[in-house]
């Protein structure tokens, strides 16, 4: 019979276990490159560094944070001095330590926070520190608070090991390990051990801190880019709401607006650029800032897409959005509608039904496919026009048909209130989680401006139309006792109607509305917009807008689907 040799009668060589816990440990360590930094959010990926650990390598865990890394800042580079301020992120023990009492996660660490120490002088250096045994004060020394200190002696706690998290250079916190019992104290093997490990987990958490970083500042300048205030517009009480995403991808693209235009129209937008992230953002920003010039030129809303159009075409980066542009006439109680590749707006009638309007749906902004079509919608009063983005009704796991019905049931169940209070924004895309952000922009009509403030009158064609506008406006601010703007304001008609007489064939009709400011507009049916001359001393005409321009705060002109529109403003003393 064969003899075993000595060596194997006695074990493994010490060799063939140096080479099997090596083994071992490279395991462990490619274990946790998968375990730790599974997502880019970094008190996840703290957890996750604290939970791998226990009760593995210790019967405790903690990870704390500097501050100045959770604000977004670089953190520091170890340097020998200092104590820095640092957050509790993650702690995870075994069942038998659960009492004890490390600073509550969130909160501020209160670990000798003020005195000089082998913790403090170990992680202003950047180096790990190691004790094997406890000593008699290494209790009160280390302890948050010195009931925490007691419960760690109770426990039977005897040895810790400190790592500090380093990545790139920067110091971006520290992990905490203890054991407990019988359990063997940490060794110089377990102190090598732990120092790979936190400079593993350090580079995932600052992928983690710098992706965080990047999000909040496109999230930030996603916000600046909204309007702040949505401003008063006559006839229509607009409410909004911007409900960002849970999903750090889902940041950057969409947009909203609310102008108001001569003649008491309002101008509502909504748009959602095809893409995200800081180009995104800053796309966003240039269409709704060409948008709001166009807006200001008062055209039509069918021009206004289209030269958005042209704009985006000229920006660096090939990017393309869906725009929905409606334009609210209270004179009419009307909409006129545009759509470049939009999802459909949601009318809500007073009685609760809701319905989505059938736009004509163009190409998206930067496709270069035009023109688009207008679509005039007249509603009741009371009424409700809903636009949103995309994000409202995208699911991962649901047809878009599935999620518009949905959001059409909502609509007419919460009522008026519910939906100038933004609940809509609440719909919970299919799967539950949101991962795209959206827009929501609720429009209300009030009680009807014609006849209190905002009148329109027919002008005769024929050269008494002057007289008759004059006529009529001098009455009309008599009785909202604004006489003193009656000289002015008679000058203003009398040129715009002679204008509309001498180019436009015949003025058409004459509004005059109180809101803000007194505002005058005349509709003809040329096609000419009036622009102001050079006029030299010896010329009779010619003068007349030029009087406009000065005695009133604005004027302007915009073509119409049947010739044009000249307005004024003047400020309400």
């Amino acid at each position: 019979m064969r003899r075993r040799s000595a060596a194997t009668a006695q074990g493994p060589s010490p060799r063939n276990r140096a080479t099997r816990t090596t083994r071992d440990q490279l395991n462990w360590l490619n274990e946790a490159s998968l375990r730790i930094g599974t997502t880019l959010d970094l008190k996840t990926t703290a957890q996750e560094l604290a939970d791998f650990t226990v009760p593995r390598m210790a019967d405790a865990a903690a990870v704390d944070l500097l501050e100045s890394v959770l604000q977004g800042e670089e953190g520091q580079r170890p340097r020998g001095r200092g104590r820095p301020v640092r957050r509790a992120m993650a702690v995870a023990a075994i069942e038998r330590l659960a009492d004890l009492e490390p600073d509550e996660v969130g909160e501020l660490s209160t670990s000798a926070p003020d005195r000089d120490s082998r913790f403090t002088r170990a992680l202003a250096d950047g180096r790990p520190l190691l004790i094997g045994s406890f000593g008699p004060d290494d209790f009160e020394e280390l302890a948050p608070t010195p009931s925490a200190a007691v419960k760690l002696r109770q426990a039977g706690v005897h040895t810790y090991l400190m790592v500090p998290l380093i990545a790139r250079g920067v110091l971006l916190g520290h992990a905490d390990f203890i054991r407990a019992g019988s359990r063997p104290g940490f060794t110089e093997a377990d102190l090598a051990l732990a120092v790979q490990l936190a400079s593993k987990a350090a580079v995932d958490m600052d992928n983690a801190r710098l992706y965080g970083r990047e999000r909040e500042h496109v999230a930030r300048l996603q916000r600046n880019l909204l309007p702040r205030v949505t401003p008063r517009t006559p006839g229509l009480e607009v409410t909004s709401r911007y409900i960002p995403t849970a999903d750090p991808l889902g940041v950057g693209g969409d947009w909203f607006d609310v102008a108001p235009l001569p003649g008491g129209r309002t101008a509502l937008v909504v748009g959602d650029v095809m893409s995200h992230g800081m180009s995104a953002a800053a796309t966003t920003g240039v269409l709704r800032a060409v948008a709001r010039t166009l807006m200001a030129l008062d055209l039509t809303p069918e021009r206004m897409l289209a030269r958005l159009d042209l704009a985006a075409r000229d920006l660096e980066d090939d990017q393309v959005a869906t725009c929905l542009c409606a334009v609210y006439d209270p004179a009419e109680a009307s909409y006129t509608l545009v759509s470049a590749g939009h999802p459909p707006p949601l009318l809500v009638t007073p009685d609760g039904k809701a319905s989505f309007v059938d736009v004509p749906v163009g190409a998206p902004i930067g496709a270069g496919v035009i023109p688009y079509d207008p679509l005039r919608l007249t509603i009741p009063p009371g009424s409700r026009l809903v636009l949103y983005t995309d994000g409202l009704v995208k699911s991962r796991t649901e047809d878009i048909d599935v999620q518009l019905a949905r959001l059409r049931a909502l609509a007419a169940g919460i009522g008026p209130i519910g939906l100038a209070s933004g609940a809509l924004g609440d719909l919970a895309p299919g799967g539950g989680t949101r991962f795209d952000e959206a827009v929501v922009l609720v429009a209300a009509t009030e009680d009807p401006l014609l006849g209190t403030d905002l009148h329109t009158w027919d002008l005769p064609a024929s050269g008494s139309a002057a007289g008759v506008a004059r006529k009529l406006v001098r009455e009309q601010l008599d009785v909202w006792e604004l006489s003193d703007l009656s000289d002015v304001t008679e000058l203003v008609v009398s040129e715009l109607v002679g204008n509309a007489l001498r180019y436009g064939v015949a003025p058409g009709q004459l509004r005059l509305l109180r809101h803000d400011r007194l505002v005058v507009e005349v509709s003809d049916t040329g096609p000419d917009l009036p622009q102001i001359q050079h006029s030299s001393l010896s010329d009779e005409g010619g003068r007349g807008l030029q009087l406009i321009n000065m005695l009133c705060r604005g004027w302007g002109s915009c073509r119409t689907p049947n010739g044009k529109i000249v307005w004024a403003e003047q400020d309400i003393p």
